[in-house]
């Protein structure tokens, strides 16, 4: 089994910062990826930032570059996301996401935390 625990979140004002963290533990013998996906009521769940464990690339959605920053700590096994100048439009319920293979027989897996909500309100 593998866990993923978020911490983070809460409420903000317009202008604002957040930072979310999330830690993989369990039965993991490879992280291939690990990111931020968010979704608000009606919508799906979409991506907002990931970064590959190997050599740390990254992708942004179009709307967040220059004000997210997502980081990795191998050692750790986390990831976060530097949330800056936050918007109405960035509040969500945010969730990490990591491909993680359980051995070297086994392909990625995709699993998910439990969710942490963003709001972003005066």
């Amino acid at each position: 089994q593998v866990q993923l625990v978020e911490s983070g979140g809460g409420l903000v004002q317009p202008g604002g910062s957040l930072k979310l963290s999330c830690a993989a533990s369990g039965d993991i013998f490879t992280i291939h990826t690990m990111g931020w996906f968010r979704q608000t009521p009606g919508k799906e769940r979409g991506s907002v930032a990931v970064t590959v464990w190997s050599d740390g690339s990254t992708y942004y959605l179009d709307s967040v570059k220059g004000r997210f920053t997502i980081s990795r700590d191998n050692a750790k096994n986390t990831v976060s996301l530097q949330m800056n100048s936050l918007k109405s439009e960035d509040g969500a319920v945010y969730f990490c996401n990591a491909g993680i293979s359980r051995s070297a027989a086994l392909g990625p897996e995709n699993y998910w935390g439990q969710g942490t909500q963003v709001t972003v309100s005066s």
